[in-house]
């Protein structure tokens, strides 16, 4: 199953699909510091419009989603962000690619991915199946991987040593090539029917919205991905600047810097059948966070401090890694075939919500305290998300998880 066509194909797309997302995270900033040279204020706002999208979107995307084929709504954003993209891109080539036209096509790209992401996690159940979801989302993840040390990596070097238009080209093509291989899917979903009268959008979100409160496990990833979330986008804020200003890295190696991960995936398809999914869970959580801790007392020449950042970036993607794909696991796992998208969504509103604000608040932190004392109190905020895992009962989670109660389409709609 795992080497058939179709799997190969969404394997391929989505590779190319988070290829071009994490060039573009570090190439609209990277430009808008380097090229731009805005203040802490300015790209705090860059990357809250970026992710505003996280919080005014995913209730009504993860309604629409489980109506509808994953592989369309796929499909259809990846030609949309490409299209965006490149006219970014031409724009900049002619000069028109200033603070407006970054925020305008930050926040179009950052509405896009919405779609895909929600329908993306919905995707694997749907076209694999329930019985190896680990194994699809490590398989997943593991390219995952591999986008992040390519992405950013590729971004910060286009923008050094080209410009950020032919960086936001090279995310366009990205996401054509997600658009070709995905089209190409051919197998047939298991989506819920429709009835001649379908239940109205909000009535939809209120049912994932109270599926996934009363669910215990569900309730503390929300809680948990909303703490590390906030705070992550704060602490990111800082680093970017941290990085440019205060140890004077080049866009290349902030973004070689930021490239650095690790075989996470490849162990979250043995360690949580071994050790458990909440150990796991909330140990690789609290080492990830808390090796950013590090990162403030950094000083000296960047031959120093570069091979410092590739091990703490080695440690927090590795410990990233293992915890999205339990999550992930989990996640499907405790959901009904006609919930998953709106359970993906509820938790990307709830999770990834906070983050615009913690992005302001991190702009607002470094120009008030500093870069270096802003960067510890952001990353110390991290270690919330460990601490509310540990004290809740996701963290008794046994080897195996608690079989589904039902798998048909979630609440009924009568």
């Amino acid at each position: 199953m795992w080497r058939g066509r179709d799997f190969r194909r969404l394997w391929v797309g989505q590779t190319a699909s988070q290829l071009g997302e994490h060039t573009t995270l570090i190439v609209l900033p990277l430009f808008a510091v380097l090229t731009l040279n805005t203040g802490a204020g300015q790209l705090g706002l860059l990357r809250a419009v970026g992710q505003a999208p996280l919080l005014l979107l995913p209730l009504f995307v993860g309604a629409w989603v489980d109506r509808w084929r994953t592989r369309t709504v796929m499909v259809v954003t990846d030609a949309g962000r490409a299209l965006t993209l490149g006219a970014a891109a031409v724009a900049g080539l002619l000069g028109w690619l200033g603070p407006p036209a970054l925020l305008v096509v930050a926040f179009v790209v950052g509405a896009l991915s919405v779609f895909f992401d929600v329908a993306y996690q919905a995707s694997l159940v749907r076209l694999v199946g329930r019985g190896r979801l680990l194994q699809g989302n490590s398989a997943l993840e593991a390219s995952r991987s591999a986008a992040q040390i390519g992405g950013p990596a590729l971004g910060g070097a286009l923008v050094s040593l080209l410009s950020a238009p032919i960086a936001a080209a090279s995310s366009a093509l990205l996401f054509a090539l997600s658009f070709l291989s995905i089209r190409r899917i051919r197998r047939t979903e298991s989506i819920p029917e429709r009835s001649e009268r379908p239940p109205r959008v909000w009535r939809r979100i209120r049912e994932g919205l109270r599926f996934v409160v009363g669910d215990t496990s569900l309730r503390t990833v929300c809680l948990a991905s909303a703490a590390f979330q906030f705070s992550l986008a704060a602490m990111m804020t800082v680093y970017l600047l941290f990085l440019t200003r205060e140890l004077h890295l080049s866009g290349t190696t902030v973004g070689l810097a930021l490239a650095a991960t690790g075989p996470g995936a490849l162990l979250a398809a043995r360690m949580p059948s071994r050790f458990g999914y909440g150990p796991v869970l909330v140990s690789a959580a609290a080492l990830g966070d808390g090796v950013f801790l590090c990162v403030p007392a950094l000083h000296g020449s960047s031959a120093v401090t570069v091979p410092a950042l590739l091990v703490i970036n080695f440690v927090f993607g590795t410990a990233g890694q293992l915890v999205n794909v339990t999550v992930m696991a989990v996640r499907q796992a405790a959901t009904p075939d006609g919930m998953q998208g709106r359970a993906a969504a509820t938790i990307t509103f709830v999770g990834m919500g906070t983050a615009p604000l913690g992005s302001l608040l991190g702009g607002f932190l470094a120009m008030e305290w500093g870069l270096r004392t802003s960067l510890l109190v952001t990353a110390a905020g991290m270690m919330s998300s460990p601490v509310v895992m540990a004290l809740s009962p996701l963290a008794r989670l046994g080897r195996v998880l608690p079989a589904l109660a039902g798998r048909a389409g979630g609440p009924r709609s009568s």
